[in-house]
Order: C-alpha cells, then structure tokens, then sequence
C-alpha cells in the first residue's frame, strides 16, 4: 500500500494488516488481519513461546523499539505497555511495529 493510498484510507489505513520490522535483521514482515503477530513470526522461522493465545499470561512479551501498538492484553501494566507487546494478541496503531528480535 503507498503512502497515497493509506492518506487516502484514513481511518481504515490499516483494515488489511500493518507490518513488523525485525530490528536485528531489518526483515519486514506483513501481518495480516487474519493473522497474529506470532503467527507470522512462525511461518519465518521466529518461534516465540506461548501459552494461552489469549493475552492472559504474558508468556509471548516482546520487547518493541518503535511504533504505536494496540495492547489487547489484559496481563501486561502501563509501564510494561511502553516496552513490551503480546505477539499473541498485539496489534498495530501505526503501520510499522519495530520488534526487538
């Protein structure tokens, strides 16, 4: 999607996904609505441990170094929001997430 076009979404910039950014190896990767971003972490090869894949016990915290993201966990704090994001349930404000990996 260009620049032009996520203008002229608005809003709905982000309706067909967003993208991570691998800090350590500055790959980018598109996570797709119908996907989390622990889903594809796994189909590139990046396995993160989890448990409940529900936001529930924080089992699957990454540290992030950029971006907006929209916490739907409900174990991490306000202090730890600013640092860490659940790949399990984790979502994108912005376009980019930057994952410390």
């Amino acid at each position: 999607m260009s620049r032009e076009e996520i203008a002229e979404t608005g809003d709905n910039a982000l309706a067909i996904g967003f993208q991570i950014k691998i800090a350590s190896s500055g790959a980018i990767f598109t996570v797709a609505n119908d996907k989390t971003i622990g889903e594809v972490l796994a189909e590139h090869g990046i396995e993160i441990p989890t448990s409940c894949l529900s936001g529930l016990c924080g089992s699957c915290k990454v540290r992030y170094l950029a971006g907006e993201v929209d916490h739907r966990d409900l174990v991490l704090n306000h202090d730890a929001r600013a640092e860490y994001l659940t790949v399990c349930v984790s979502r994108a404000k912005s376009p980019l997430l930057v994952l410390d990996l």
